[in-house]
């Protein structure tokens, strides 16, 4: 599964890239038309589902970003649309400065109504880490959740997914689908997500990793590597099939034994 969203390359350029599976990740924006047009873009290039961008109303304090003085690159999917070129008032962030005058702050639960009637693709929810979030999530309308601290980026103390994705899970009883994102470095995170309840984890910092590094190749190779370590722990955890990764292969921090010593 390939997620895209709007990078350096066009809808129509990843579309033709690879015959994956494509979701479209978007973000909410003041003109409407501008994110129903990406959505209809995406849905005519064959991509399967549009992933909502649930946790960025506004952009979070990124440190880093104001120090570095981060310049928000122009996107190909917003030419004739709209301009990335924005200055800050304080000299920080190029990216905050476009975010505050791009993104949508109201955005709400009955935005996925909106969604749902300019497009037939299914729409998962992203950035859920919460029960009452994914009650909300579910009466809203989501076809799935995908359980997110973007990164860790946008909310100090924002919890691990890992920590929260059982709760998640619990919350919506397998009416729709729930995947994890974030803070998967080795196949022993996916075995763990797989046994906490997720139907499929993503994963973002590793292929870049190997982008950077070796590119083409070096994607593939992580992609290797995360697959045989999956594998691995199946077979030394007795699990021959997905289906025999159960929750008792897994106990979380709270639920170690106590000494009585």
């Amino acid at each position: 599964m390939v997620l895209s969203y709007n990078s350096m390359r066009t809808i129509e350029e990843v579309a033709s890239s690879c015959s994956g599976i494509r979701f479209f990740q978007i973000y909410v924006y003041k003109r409407r038309d501008i994110t129903a047009q990406l959505v209809q873009r995406a849905e005519n290039n064959g991509f399967k589902a549009i992933v909502l961008t649930a946790d960025t109303p506004r952009l979070g304090r990124r440190e880093a970003d104001i120090r570095n003085k981060m310049v928000q690159p122009e996107l190909k999917n917003f030419e004739g649309l709209i301009s990335t070129k924005a200055d800050s008032e304080t000299g920080g962030s190029n990216l905050q400065a476009f975010v505050d005058g791009t993104f949508d702050a109201s955005l709400s639960w009955k935005d996925i109504q909106w969604l749902k009637s300019i497009t037939k693709l299914p729409i998962l929810i992203k950035g859920v880490l919460t029960h009452e979030d994914a009650i909300l999530a579910l009466d809203a309308g989501a076809d799935g959740i995908i359980v997110s601290n973007h990164g860790a980026r946008q909310l100090d103390y924002a919890p691990a997914t890992i920590s929260v994705l059982e709760e998640v899970v619990n919350a919506v009883r397998g009416k729709i689908p729930v995947l994890l994102d974030g803070g998967v470095r080795r196949g022993t995170d996916v075995f763990k997500a797989i046994a906490l309840g997720a139907q499929a984890v993503l994963i973002g910092r590793p292929v870049i990793f190997g982008l950077a590094a070796k590119g083409e190749f070096g994607v593939k190779r992580v992609l290797r590597m995360l697959k045989d370590e999956f594998e691995l722990s199946m077979a030394l955890a007795g699990c021959p099939n997905l289906r025999d990764i159960t929750r008792r292969h897994v106990r979380m921090e709270q639920e170690k034994r106590q000494s009585m010593l």
